[in-house]
């Protein structure tokens, strides 16, 4: 079950998502290339307010397009609806959500590393 509101959303973290997509990639090839060390790569995010946006709204917008699309595999396959289907959706959200921004907030902002 997918409205015209969540097929838009989907559209528009797709948009947003590619991008930072392609930068993360790139920034993957930049640190296996030039042998970055885990201790290497934690030293040039640590504290770096431009990683924490970039991975942060990277974060959301996987949360939000991820949550919308198994919504909609759920419906179709399993035949969730109504608030079986709304829980799934906010729970997978808050999942994925929960799981990145731990990620994010360890590499850009603790101060203790992995």
């Amino acid at each position: 079950m997918l409205n015209l509101h969540l097929y838009m959303l989907q559209r528009l973290t797709a948009l947003i998502m590619a991008p930072l997509v392609i930068g993360h990639i790139a920034v993957m090839i930049y640190a296996v290339q030039g042998g970055l060390t885990v201790d290497e790569i934690l030293a040039r995010t640590q504290g770096s307010v431009a990683w924490f946006l970039f991975y942060g709204s990277f974060v959301v917008a996987v949360s939000i397009h991820g949550a919308i699309g198994l919504r909609v595999i759920s419906f179709e396959w399993f035949g969730l609806k109504g608030r079986a289907l709304q829980l799934f959706s906010w729970t997978v959200f808050a999942l994925l959500f929960g799981l990145g921004a731990k990620a994010v907030y360890t590499v850009t902002l603790a101060g203790g590393g992995l």
